[in-house]
C-alpha cells in the first residue's frame, strides 16, 4: 500500500516502524530532526511541512495515496489533515485523538473519517486487561474476547513457579498453548521438553478461564477489583473512566487541587484525594498498601517511579505505570516495577491495522513491537490448509475459531479453510504469514 504518515512524533514513528517493511511510506512533519531520524532508520520517503496545508499533503503524493494516517499530537491538526486528504483522495484515513473528547462524535458519525484512535482510551483498555490477568506483563484480547494473548516474564516471584521445570511438567492450564519463548531475545518453539529459565518471556494464548489459571499460577492473584491510580489528568480520568466501568473500585490520588476537584466532580463512583503519592504518611493513613493495584498516570516518569517504588513498599502487589518516555522502561524494570504500557504503541496497533489484509481480523503488538499477534483466515487455496498448524513457517498458531469454536490446537492438529486462526509472528514475516493463508 502507499501510505502517508503525517506526524515522526512517538506514534508517528512507531507506526513506520510497523509498516515500512511491507508498505511504500512517505512521512510529513514540520520538524527536520524527525524527519532526518525516521529517514535514517527506515526506507521511507519524507516531506517536510504540515499536513494542514493542500501544498505539503500533494507534494508527499497523497493524491495517489491508499491511506493517510494522522498521528501528530494535536487532535485539530489531525482533523483537518484527515478532511484534506478526502478531498485530494481517495485515501482511507485514520485520525489519532490524544483523549477522548472527539472518540463520541466519531462513534456517532459526525466526523466523517474511517477510524479515530483516542490515545487515551486505548491505554486506558490496556490497563484494564493486565488488570484482569495480573502476572502477565502483556494482555490482549481476540476473538470477542475468547482467545487471551499473554506475555509472561519469568523473574521474581514468577520464576519460583515456572523455572527450572520442563514446560510439559509446570503444571500449565488446560485450554492453552504456548506459542513462543522468548530467550535473549530470540523466539523459539517450544516444545514439551524445554526447561524453562529465569529471564524467559512466555508467550501463550488460552481461554478467559485458562487466563485466570495462568495468572494464579503465576503470582496466586485473581483479577484486580480494587486500584489506587495516581493523577487525575486526561490520561488518568480516562482509565479511571474506564476502571469504574469495569466494576472495579478505584482511588484517585492527584496533587494538583483543581484537577483532584475536577475528578471528583466528572467520577462520582471514585474516591478522590487532593494529596501526593509521594508522601509515605499519607499512604499509611489511608491503606493504600490494600489496593490490589497501583497504577501510576502521572505523567512525569521520575515522580511516577517514585510513587511506584513507595507503593510497593507499602504493601501494593502490582504496579503499572504509564509512560511519558518510552526509553524510560528499563529504568522502571531494573527498579522493580512491574508493568509499563506505552501510549504510543497502543496507539501505532490500531492505526497500523488498516494496513493488513482485509482477511485479518485483529491485530496487537507485543514486546516492544518485537513480535504480532495476527486473527486471520485460512484461505480454501491455502498450501497450508489440511497441514498441521506446526508447519507454518515463522509463526505460532495458538487458537484457531472454527464453527463458532475456539480450540487450541496440538502441534500436528491441521489447519482447515475457513479457520480463524490467532497467529504470533516477527512484524518483516507479516506478509509472508498473510500469503502462506
Amino acid at each position: 500500500m502507499r501510505v502517508v504518515v503525517v506526524g515522526a512524533g512517538q506514534v508517528g514513528h512507531t507506526v513506520v516502524k510497523s509498516l515500512a517493511e511491507a508498505h511504500e511510506c512517505t512521512v510529513i512533519d514540520i520538524d527536520q530532526t524527525r524527519l532526518e531520524a525516521v529517514s535514517h532508520a527506515y526506507d521511507v520517503r519524507v516531506t517536510r511541512g504540515s499536513g494542514t496545508r493542500r501544498e505539503t499533503l500533494l507534494e508527499a503524493g497523497v493524491a495517489d495515496a491508499d491511506l493517510v494516517l494522522a498521528c501528530t499530537s494535536r487532535d485539530e491538526v489531525n482533523l483537518v489533515t484527515a478532511m484534506l486528504a478526502r478531498r485530494l483522495s481517495s485515501a482511507r484515513t485514520v485520525v489519532r485523538a490524544t483523549g477522548t473528547d472527539y472518540l463520541e462524535a466519531w462513534r456517532a458519525g459526525d466526523l466523517d473519517v474511517d477510524l479515530l484512535v483516542s490515545t487515551a482510551f486505548e491505554t486506558a483498555s490496556a490497563v484494564e486487561r493486565v488488570l484482569h490477568v495480573p502476572g502477565a506483563r502483556h494482555v490482549d484480547f481476540f476473538a470477542r474476547g475468547e482467545v487471551v494473548v499473554l506475555g509472561v516474564d519469568v523473574r521474581g516471584a514468577t520464576s519460583t513457579r515456572l523455572a527450572g521445570r520442563p514446560l510439559r511438567d509446570a503444571g500449565l492450564p488446560a485450554a492453552s498453548r504456548v506459542v513462543a519463548l522468548v530467550r535473549e531475545g530470540r523466539r523459539t518453539v517450544p516444545a514439551a521438553h524445554e526447561v524453562v529459565r529465569p529471564g524467559d518471556w512466555i508467550i501463550a494464548m488460552a481461554s478467559p478461564a485458562a487466563a485466570r489459571a495462568w495468572s494464579r499460577l503465576v503470582t496466586g492473584a485473581d483479577p484486580v477489583d480494587d486500584v489506587v491510580l495516581f493523577g487525575a489528568g486526561r490520561m488518568g480520568t480516562a482509565i479511571a473512566r474506564v476502571l469504574l466501568d469495569r466494576g472495579v473500585l478505584v482511588r484517585i490520588v492527584e496533587p494538583d487541587a483543581a484537577r483532584a476537584h475536577a475528578a471528583a466532580a466528572a467520577l462520582d463512583r471514585a474516591r478522590v484525594f487532593h494529596a501526593t503519592g509521594l508522601d509515605p504518611a499519607f499512604l499509611s493513613r489511608e491503606r493504600i498498601g490494600t489496593a490490589g493495584a497501583a497504577v501510576l498516570a502521572g505523567g512525569d516518569d521520575s515522580r511516577n517511579l517514585h510513587a511506584a517504588v513507595l507503593a510497593k513498599l507499602h504493601g501494593v502487589g502490582l504496579t503499572l505505570t504509564v509512560l511519558d518516555d518510552p526509553a524510560a522502561a528499563e529504568v522502571f524494570e531494573a527498579a522493580g516495577a512491574d508493568v509499563t504500557i506505552d501510549p504510543g504503541d497502543e496507539t501505532a496497533e490500531k492505526m497500523a491495522r488498516f494496513t493488513f489484509d482485509e482477511r485479518t481480523h485483529q491485530m496487537a503488538m507485543l514486546g516492544d513491537d518485537r513480535f504480532e499477534v495476527l486473527d486471520i483466515t485460512v484461505r480454501p487455496d491455502s498450501r497450508f490448509a489440511h497441514r498441521p498448524v506446526d508447519a507454518l513457517p515463522g509463526a505460532g498458531v495458538g487458537a484457531i475459531v472454527r464453527d463458532g469454536a475456539v480450540l487450541f490446537p496440538g502441534g500436528k492438529d491441521e489447519l482447515r479453510p475457513g479457520d480463524r486462526v490467532v497467529v504470533l509472528t516477527e512484524p518483516d514475516r507479516v506478509p509472508a504469514v498473510e500469503h502462506d493463508l
